[in-house]
């Protein structure tokens, strides 16, 4: 591949390819730019400098869109393709993705400060899986006839919804993306993607890609705009038949409320976590269990739902676990996310660096030590750096034990006996995930299953693939995205019973 093209590239051609972007501000409505009247700047968290000025979106907007994706879905070709013929639809629109692979995680790490590597290796990696997976998916899906009586025919056959809102945050604008358009897409339904105003340039290239790749005018609608008023409008819009939404907890129970003020609207959410990670002291590679708790709160900023924020460790061992952890945490580079070498980029604002702050002033206030990091970084940028951050000693009823930072802010408690940590680990209002280091397979079975979480990884860390679905319990939402049990957020099941 040509140098320039892909993370062999320097800081400097990062810097250059990004000065020569072109980064399109229209919302994407029935196949076609579509400009509207107000605007909004999008700035880069990097340095502070405005990106482009979007289009930004307001009830008039969203009816537009909404209406594009009722007709693609109630008069037009899509829902009738053979899956087959869909699922050909979202290949194409892969490949397209992975020709334009370095303009989309370019322009990711310019609106939200994600390394470029990890943009390119990581976001856009996912991103093409899932389109690919629900692409070959498509046609692999089978209705049912139960077995009745020799008098009658029963047949059970899953239909596609209708229209989806789907509304996705900042931290993986593109795969998060995914994992809603894909497997709706996949089932006959027609989009409506609402990106996050902080991230909306990729999602709005994303459904440009899409219409060049021949899916038709209306199936893929993007509208930017900020919650209060364009997320609004889509979770009250009658015209939408399923509401699909990762963000906050606090956003999600407004999107509950407008489905009941609305039109009873299906919504299925994927809100926060505080998850927990156990280290005991039989862990099969108690250094690779340090690293990797490193690596998990500070991957993306500690800008992710699943991060490892909460390290439970055995007193045996805390210590060493600890300390492995700090010093991985002094020695993370830190500082532009165009330069390859970069190991964590900025917050995505200087706003949402004071909360992060906030919350670690709060916990040394409790009480708790700081054992590394709280600061940013020196003045100069123009971005809101953080050093990454490691406490300990955290009174457990601490806002920073119990509450999302969001941040790369590490809270370490320890714990005596298996008992104390599995009810510190389910101390939470909320359960997306939580890991689990022990050689002993009774311990991970046991341990695992009394875990109130959607996802328990074993020893690792945020591993799996598409044939593995994701979601949380509690206060962390319902429903499942990725894997064949997505399609049951995007389909009906229609029972036909015939009398012979």
């Amino acid at each position: 591949m040509k140098r320039g093209t892909t993370v062999d590239a320097t800081a400097d051609d990062w810097t250059r390819r990004a000065a020569a972007l072109r980064l399109a501000g229209a919302h994407h409505i029935d196949g076609s730019a579509h400009e509207g009247g107000a605007v909004f700047a999008v700035v880069s968290p990097r340095d502070g400098t405005v990106l482009a000025e979007v289009a930004d979106a307001g009830a008039a907007e969203v009816d537009l869109a909404v209406a594009a994706a009722r007709r693609a879905f109630d008069t037009g070709p899509w829902p009738r393709l053979a899956p087959a013929a869909r699922g050909r639809a979202l290949l194409r629109f892969a490949d397209l993705v992975e020709e334009r692979r370095a303009d989309l995680a370019l322009t990711v790490s310019l609106e939200m400060g994600k390394p470029v590597r990890d943009a390119y290796e990581v976001e856009l990696r996912a991103l093409l899986a899932t389109l690919r997976w629900y692409g070959e998916l498509a046609d692999k899906l089978a209705d049912a006839s139960p077995h009745t009586t020799p008098e009658a025919l029963a047949l059970v056959a899953r239909e596609p919804t209708g229209v989806v809102g789907a509304v996705v945050p900042w931290n993986f604008p593109l795969t998060l993306a995914g994992w809603k358009i894909a497997p709706a897409l996949a089932a006959g339904c027609t989009v409506v993607l609402k990106p996050s105003e902080r991230s909306p340039l990729s999602a709005l290239l994303l459904a440009r890609i899409a219409t060049e790749a021949g899916l038709p005018p209306g199936v893929l609608n993007v509208v930017a705009g900020d919650g209060p008023v364009a997320g609004r409008a889509l979770g009250l819009h009658p015209g939408v038949d399923v509401l699909a939404f990762t963000g906050s907890t606090a956003v999600g129970r407004h999107y509950l409320r407008y489905a009941a003020d609305s039109n009873l609207k299906r919504v299925w959410l994927e809100l926060g976590g505080k998850s927990p990670n156990i280290i005991l002291p039989d862990a099969p590679d108690l250094d690779l269990a340090a690293a990797t708790a490193a690596w998990g709160i500070f991957f993306n900023q500690g800008e992710m739902c699943t991060a490892p924020s909460r390290l439970l460790v055995h007193s045996a061992v805390a210590e060493r676990i600890t300390e492995a952890v700090v010093e991985r945490a002094r020695r993370l580079r830190v500082g532009d996310p165009l330069d390859p070498a970069t190991e964590m980029g900025p917050l995505i604002g200087p706003d949402h660096l004071e909360r992060v702050r906030g919350h670690i002033r709060g916990a040394v206030d409790a009480g708790a030590r700081l054992r590394t990091g709280g600061e940013p970084l020196p003045a100069g940028t123009g971005g809101s750096y953080l050093r990454p951050s490691v406490l300990d000693r955290v009174p457990a009823d601490s806002r920073l034990a119990r509450e999302e930072v969001f941040g790369p802010v590490l809270s370490v408690h320890t714990f005596d006996d298996l008992d104390e940590a599995v009810a510190l680990a389910n101390a939470t209002d909320y359960g997306l995930a939580a890991g689990l280091w022990t050689s002993d397979l009774s311990t991970a079975h046991r341990v695992s299953r009394a875990l109130r979480a959607g996802t328990v990884w074993v020893n690792c860390y945020e591993e799996g693939d598409l044939t593995v679905p994701f979601g949380g319990m509690k206060q962390s939402g319902n429903g499942r995205d990725k894997s064949a049990h997505a399609l049951e957020k995007y389909t009906d099941l229609k029972t036909t019973w015939i009398r012979l």
